[in-house]
């Protein structure tokens, strides 16, 4: 780590960090707090099941704004040569693309799928359609593990650098 340029960008460190920080926190309280709370107190699971679905969606098109965000702030700090920005950059890559693949892959074809399901006047889960939304839902929790494990670990990594300059 070049530590001549850390104390020159601290603020755009501790943006980084700010940023990553809240936005994790809310793939934690989204994923693993709100949307539980919403399956367990709405006894449609249908409506829970669409309204879960609008808040990933919004999480979605957050998480690619944030790791855009902090795509931009790794590759500045990186020119800057504070070298341990190096690998959390790769680390946001890899966010991003879940995050894209998530927003503009994943959701609006289980969307159409739920679309689809309604029209025929039954819940995606009894439609003909379930096997693949069943499958396309475990590949979209998936992804949001991974991703709420990998952000936890790079504010974890980040707050380890922030401690020992």
């Amino acid at each position: 780590m070049n530590t001549a340029g850390a104390p020159r960008y601290a603020a755009a460190q501790r943006l980084f960090l700010l940023i990553c920080g809240v936005w994790v926190g809310s793939l934690f309280a989204v994923g693993y707090l709100v949307v539980p709370t919403i399956f367990a107190n709405l006894q449609d699971r249908q409506v829970a099941g669409m309204i879960a679905a609008a808040i990933f969606q919004v999480e979605a098109y957050l998480s690619v704004l944030v790791c855009l965000s902090l795509l931009v702030l790794a590759n500045l700090l990186v020119r800057r040569e504070v070298e341990h920005y190096r690998s959390i950059r790769w680390i946001t890559f890899v966010l991003l693309l879940s995050s894209l693949i998530t927003c503009f892959g994943l959701i609006p074809y289980m969307d159409a799928l739920r679309q689809e399901a309604l029209l025929l006047g039954v819940p995606v889960m009894a439609s003909p359609s379930a096997s693949l939304f069943g499958r396309l839902h475990g590949i979209s929790s998936g992804l949001f593990l991974v991703q709420s494990l990998l952000g936890l670990w790079m504010v974890w990594r980040l707050t380890r650098q922030a401690a020992n300059p």
